[in-house]
């Protein structure tokens, strides 16, 4: 499993949105220049987060973007499936994927299965004030 470009960015903004003042909006300006990323990107990243519900978008003046909950609310896991689709670390383990033949005879896939387990609970454990406070 490899995490793109989009998630880890997407991280990097979740945490640029969670340190400034939750009750107004940053605008998209000053987060791509603090984190370095191209508005053009970055307008992407934000639009997905907006629609998965993760922040809330304004436009206008004043308008910009801000978290809907506390960090210790949110998992990675959240974050990532958002912006990746999926965290499965082989295609027979993705949502919805088509049923492979060899299922019942593949001697890899408990080893995958017990992989994307791992994955699974170690990023639901993880909130985004645990990468803010440095504790992961």
């Amino acid at each position: 499993m490899i995490i793109s470009t989009r998630g880890r960015y997407a991280l990097r903004v979740m945490i640029d949105l969670a340190g400034q003042d939750p009750n107004t909006y940053t605008p998209l300006k000053e987060i791509a220049s603090r984190q370095e990323i191209s508005e053009k990107y970055l307008e992407n990243i934000l639009k997905s987060l907006v629609t998965g519900g993760l922040i809330f978008g304004l436009r206008g003046k004043g308008g910009g973007y801000k978290l809907t909950k506390r960090p210790e609310d949110y998992t990675i896991s959240s974050i990532l499936r958002l912006t990746e689709g999926s965290l499965a670390p082989v295609a027979c383990l993705e949502e919805n994927a088509t049923e492979c033949e060899r299922e019942a005879v593949c001697p890899t896939r408990p080893l995958w299965e017990k992989l994307d387990t791992l994955i699974q609970d170690y990023l639901g454990s993880v909130s985004l004030k645990d990468l803010i406070d440095g504790t992961v």
